[in-house]
């Protein structure tokens, strides 16, 4: 191998080993002048040409002197030739040179002896013009002082993507001696770094010459492995004068502390948003265990990465829940929530199941203490602490939970439960601001959960209340076969004032009574248990319909800001008829067998405790098989249809072939009652059968 072949690769040469155009030798244009021992110009080159003016053929042979000095500085020219020819170290200097022109340069000089092989002596003059010397003299000392001075990270690396150069702020930054940069790639220099991104955007400024400006970059470095820092990277593309492409430089900039508050201001509006999405989201209704899940389903994936919630159970029996300090606590599990699948999931209380905790539980401490309990990174002996069991601890752990949160859900100052929060995909531990977060979360459901837990107690009671003032069993009638239901709103809106009622009077006859009390809860159940009351003794007195209501009026009247429908009906068997008033009721249906069902056309009346108002009474016959069906607006009235609409619904239901009461109770309220219906329901059906003895067929 030659001596040529073994130099390294050089990206300004040619194929064939010659160096192209463009280096800095040619943004200098050095021009090479050979005088002989006389002072006669052997050599001319052509930079010579272009920098003094005169051809070759017009410089060689004449004395340079006389050719390229004025004659004041001719004595001082040739003492200064007469050392260099004498073996002298040379001359290097500033001096001015006339121009073929007639102008005169300023040109620098650097003179040296030359001997050949016959022992013959030359001088060799090296120049260039001194301004643009001097701009290059001027770039290189700014470049060089730059590179190393500079606070910003500074390299430069060549068309192989190697380190050629890197100055002290980079190797700082990097923590990295430069020696250990110098001839390596970036993915060998800096494993730590995402390198094939970094190398794939160095190619894209080598191949295109359009610069990458402000790339941001994120890592820990050997420098400070414990902290997390950025960076904001450029690239640009380095050329020679006709265009080379020597290679690329790279700026590197500390941006630590500006991506630290960036990034915080965005985690700011994030917690902010998902406040603000929990305050829509949470207490949507006034149902608790819905309540409980939005609590859990806003928490993750935001917050954590399982979130359950857990209440006490005192607080949902009814009794006080305050801070008892020490001991073990019974919770109940409303909600859990998981961002993924995950055995953490499994290893959580379900809702509904009902779990005793020790007071060595953190989430135990958390309610007794009424303050948050948090464990940035857990170690395997917290999850014992944690978990409901050995069991779940292994579930925990094998589900990768790598910090814990609770925080107390507190409402007008008692301790109703907690929000427990895990981390495992996100690589973060709980800190201090995600406390802050949960707690305000906490605080905004607990308020929510609070107002269901007391709903739920209030519509207990109500709907114990009305159950109570309804019949249990209503006796068997001479000549009747009774059937009724009574269901409450199935969505969270209070129990209502419906009722029915079925009353013996003398003479075998019959009273029914449907009725409904305007308004919802504990005092609509009141009313009505007091109108139950009322109907119940005027039935004893065996009045006209109409004139029960009438009375029911007055009564209704008196208890003021009380509106009430009604519908009482008295059968007699001896008859085969009935006889109806209404008190602004939605009108009974009659169905007969062979017959289309009807509804009855009744005077409406106005409703109890309007005041001053006539009702009548109409009668109906009634004969066996017959049968009359009262219910209240529960039934048929919906938000989105027309009342006819529904009642022609109605009338279809029990237009289908005769079965039993029960059956038909069932058919109407399966068919007509939609989920989430906002009032509750009373129907009575009454069929009329042959009395005994009288050898008529019933009617089944």
């Amino acid at each position: 191998m030659s001596a040529i072949e073994s130099f390294p690769a050089d990206p300004a040469r040619s194929g064939d080993g010659r160096t192209e155009p463009g280096g800095l030798l040619d943004v200098l244009s050095v021009a090479a002048v050979v005088l002989n021992a006389d002072g006669r110009i052997v050599l001319w080159s052509p930079q010579a040409a272009e920098l003094f003016g005169y051809a070759a053929d017009e410089a060689l042979g004449r004395n340079a002197g006389r050719l390229l000095v004025h004659d004041k500085h001719m004595a001082l020219v040739r003492r200064w030739f007469t050392e260099v020819m004498a073996g002298g170290e040379g001359w290097t200097g500033v001096f001015p040179v006339r121009h073929k022109n007639g102008s005169t340069m300023l040109v620098e000089f650097r003179n040296m002896r030359l001997e050949d092989d016959h022992k013959d002596f030359y001088a060799l003059g090296l120049a260039t013009e001194q301004t643009t010397l001097r701009s290059v003299e001027r770039d290189l000392a700014l470049s060089t002082r730059l590179f190393s001075q500079s606070p910003i990270g500074l390299a430069v690396v060549d068309t192989d993507l190697r380190y050629v150069m890197v100055n002290p702020a980079l190797e700082r930054i990097n923590g990295l001696p430069a020696a250990e940069h110098v001839g390596r790639h970036v993915r060998e220099a800096l494993p730590f770094l995402d390198a094939e991104a970094i190398e794939a955007a160095m190619r894209e400024v080598l191949a295109t010459g359009i610069p990458i400006l402000d790339r941001e970059s994120v890592a820990r470095t050997p420098a400070d492995p414990d902290r997390e820092h950025a960076w904001s990277v450029s690239f640009y593309r380095l050329e020679s004068s006709n265009g080379k492409v020597l290679g690329l430089a790279t700026s590197v900039v500390d941006i630590t502390e500006r991506h630290v508050a960036t990034t915080e201001a965005a985690r700011a509006r994030q917690r902010l948003a998902l406040v603000a999405d929990a305050s829509i989201r949470i207490g949507t209704t006034l149902d608790l265990d819905q309540t409980a899940r939005e609590l859990a389903a806003v928490s993750v994936p935001e917050l954590a990465d399982v979130a359950a919630v857990d209440v006490l159970d005192s607080v949902l029996n009814g009794r006080s829940a305050t801070v008892i300090h020490e001991g073990p606590a019974v919770f109940r599990a409303l909600a859990v929530a998981a961002a993924y699948s995950t055995d953490a999931v499994r290893a959580a209380d379900q809702p509904g199941e009902v779990a005793q905790y020790e007071a060595d539980r953190l989430v135990t401490h958390c309610v007794n203490t009424g303050r948050p309990v948090r464990v940035s990174r857990v170690q395997h002996d917290d999850l014992s602490r944690i978990a409901r069991s050995p069991e779940a601890a292994a579930m925990l752990a094998d589900a990768g939970v790598h910090s814990y949160l609770a925080v107390p859900l507190i409402a007008r100052g008692e301790v109703l439960g907690a929000l427990d929060l895990k981390r495992t995909h996100n690589p973060e531990p709980f800190n201090a601001d995600d406390e802050v977060l949960a707690g305000e979360l906490a605080a905004r459901a607990a308020v929510c959960i609070d107002n269901a837990r007391w709903y739920r107690q209030v519509r207990n009671t109500a709907l114990t209340l009305q159950r109570s003032l309804l019949p249990q069993q209503p006796p068997d009638q001479p000549g009747l076969e009774i059937a009724y239901r009574y269901q409450p709103a199935e969505a969270a809106s209070e129990v209502g004032g419906d009722w029915f009622d079925v009353i013996p009077l003398t003479g075998d006859k019959t009273a029914l009574v449907v009725g409904d009390v305007m308004g919802s809860g504990i005092s609509a159940a009141a009313t009505m248990g007091q109108l139950r009351t009322a109907t119940r003794t005027l039935a004893e007195l065996d009045l006209d319909p109409a004139e029960v209501q009438r009375h029911l009026d007055r009564i209704t009247d008196r208890m003021g800001q009380t509106i009430t429908t009604c519908v009482y009906a008295v059968y007699d068997p001896h008859r085969n008829e009935c006889l109806i008033s209404s008190a602004g009721h939605l009108p009974p249906a009659l169905v007969r067998p062979g017959r289309l069902p009807e509804l009855l056309d009744l005077p409406s009346g106005a409703p109890l405790g309007v005041g001053n108002v006539d009702f009548s009474t109409t009668t109906v016959a009634l004969h066996p098989g017959d049968e009359l069906v009262l219910y209240t607006d529960g039934l048929v009235e919906t938000r989105d249809l027309a009342i006819d609409e529904r009642l022609d619904d109605l009338l279809a239901l029990l237009g289908k072939p005769q079965r039993s009461l029960d059956e038909t109770c069932d058919l109407l309220l399966n068919a007509l009652r939609r989920p989430g219906d906002h009032d509750d329901v009373a129907l009575l059906i009454a069929r009329a059968r042959p009395r005994p003895g009288t050898g008529a067929t019933t009617v089944t």
